[in-house]
């Protein structure tokens, strides 16, 4: 004879449950709708129906490639760039004293607590002074900015971890501070590194504000805004629309779950190291 499971277990799993429902539903109706005609849409919102409209995901990703190309060239560019000059700043950060040091990490430090609204007018004018408004790259090196604080207050804490007697040696063997880095830092940090890539790419992906203030060419924008545009003034057509924000979250889902052991492995490093 079974036993029966205790109260804390059913309430336990119970709110398991709630939980995936809750995150899970708005994507399974996004999905859902992704195939429906409108006609099908106004019936049954919500369930599934058929036939399969399989031409919206035709004219969603006819709607979206551009969108996407430039996304994925942008957050590819900007979580490079970011992670190089992060690791380099938290490495003299961690390694070396300089005057001024203890003041500069402070206010380093904080520019977290900053709103990032805050700073958009300041950048618009700067970005237009250096001739970057409007640019693919420029809107990378805006996004390689914005990712620095936090990406050096992490890092420099895992380096600040590293056993003194492996840079030590190293300086015995002639090694510099950039085959410090390459041969020391990088590879005992790689966990790390890689849970802010993926952290860096989905900020960089997923923001709107940005691209939307400082892109004003059509087929410079990035995903989240031609996501946007996707929404009809007058008709709504709800498949077309589900279909490419399902095509758009395609390659965020595949970069989770290709990458997800190397994320929980940093969540997990982190919490060790406090």
């Amino acid at each position: 004879m079974k036993k029966s499971q205790p109260s804390h277990e059913i309430i336990k799993n119970s709110l398991i449950w709630f939980v995936l429902l809750f995150a899970f539903f708005p994507l399974y109706v996004m999905f859902a709708i992704s195939f429906k005609t409108n006609t099908q849409f106004l019936h049954n919102p919500f369930g599934i129906t058929f036939p399969f409209d399989w031409q919206n995901w035709v004219h969603g990703w006819y709607a979206i490639k551009g969108y996407i190309a430039n996304s994925i060239f942008t957050s590819t560019i900007s979580v490079f760039a970011t992670l190089i000059t992060a690791l380099m700043s938290a490495y003299v950060f961690a390694r070396y004293s300089f005057p001024g040091k203890t003041i500069l990490w402070y206010l380093l430090l904080g520019l977290l607590f900053m709103p990032a609204i805050m700073n958009l007018v300041p950048l618009f004018v700067l970005m237009k002074n250096l001739s970057l408004l409007n640019s693919l790259m420029g809107l990378s090196v805006l996004y390689t900015v914005g990712g620095q604080v936090f990406c050096i207050f992490v890092l420099r804490n895992f380096i600040e971890e590293i056993p003194q007697d492996l840079f030590e040696a190293a300086q015995v063997d002639g090694a510099g501070p950039f085959k410090q880095i390459f041969n020391i830092v990088i590879p005992m940090s790689g966990s790390i590194l890689a849970t802010l890539a993926i952290l860096r790419f989905l900020g960089c992906w997923n923001d709107f504000i940005t691209p939307l203030v400082f892109i004003s060419d059509e087929y410079k924008q990035l995903i989240p805004v031609g996501l946007m545009r996707l929404d009809g003034e007058y008709v709504k057509l709800w498949g077309q629309m589900m279909a490419g924000f399902s095509i758009a979250a395609i390659p965020l889902v595949l970069i989770f779950l290709f990458t997800m052991r190397l994320f929980v492995k940093g969540l997990s490093a982190g919490a060790v190291k406090g």
